[in-house]
């Protein structure tokens, strides 16, 4: 999954692809390198950001996902936490919503899913982007994350939204720690037995930063890392900014447990 930033100050790369012309070039790069879904977003979620209003939120995003629902294959995801925009961009051609609130107290997203029939992708959080990294706490992360996960399969279902339509994000980086986010890489198997496909986001975050030191443009060799402990634990889906690369690492690390698996047979 490509990211791409339709924003002035993501942590990352805010500011490179705010016009739209910079940013429909940026897709076709990230088609170009492999990318099998790109996943649009017009409102930073990194620790501490200010929200935005509706409408330049939609301001953002739309004219993009109109420019590339004419001329990419892939599907299209919508980065938001708005129901309104995401309804619109799944009106414009996404087809699937990544909801970094997903721990919301009302359905109205999760209507918006069930009526479009999209795919969705069911992130734990604690808190939001203003509060989440002020000392989140758990009793135990793995655990308290598996029961968030079931039970939002439940509310999900009785809202309409077909299970096969759910992807699980344990949510790296969001309301948690350096030690909680280890926890979670080192544990990815256990909800594997939810049955539904592991999406991780590492890319360039700042645990590894927390770690290791390093700036953000530092960070690819550790969250390569990371992708290929998580694909030998069972995640399917990786959001990176840096496709041809995880592409690579990926295609590596599958041929290894191929291989793998084979002598084990």
């Amino acid at each position: 999954m490509g990211v791409l930033n339709v924003t002035p100050d993501s942590f990352s790369d805010g500011g490179k692809f705010f016009e739209t012309g910079a940013a429909v070039t940026r897709a076709r790069e990230l088609v170009g390198q492999g990318a099998d879904i790109l996943d649009l977003g017009g409102e930073s979620t990194r620790p501490g950001a200010e929200p935005v209003s509706e409408t330049e939120e939609l301001r953002r995003v739309i004219p993009v996902i109109e420019r590339l629902a004419a001329e990419v294959k892939i599907p299209l995801s919508i980065d938001t936490m708005k129901p309104a925009v995401a309804r619109v961009a799944l009106q414009t051609g996404a087809s699937i919503i990544n909801d970094v609130a997903a721990n919301r107290a009302d359905n109205a997203m999760w209507k918006v899913a069930a009526e479009f029939h999209a795919g969705y992708i069911c992130l734990h959080a604690q808190g939001t982007p203003q509060t989440m990294q002020k000392n989140p706490v758990y009793a135990e992360v793995v655990r308290e994350v598996g029961e968030f996960f079931r039970e939002r399969l439940g509310r999900l279902q009785a809202c309409g939204v077909a299970t096969d339509r759910v992807v699980l994000d344990v949510g790296i980086g969001f309301g948690k720690t350096l030690e909680h986010n280890l926890q979670l890489l080192a544990n990815l198997r256990s909800f594997t037995t939810m049955a539904r496909p592991l999406l991780i986001g590492v890319s360039r975050k700042s645990f590894i930063g927390n770690l290791q030191g390093g700036k953000v443009d530092e960070r690819l060799p550790a969250s390569l890392a990371c992708t290929s402990l998580a694909i030998a634990a069972g995640a399917q889906i990786f959001r990176t900014h840096d496709v041809a690369e995880t592409v690579r690492a990926a295609r590596m690390t599958e041929a290894v447990l191929a291989r793998k698996r084979t002598s084990d047979t």
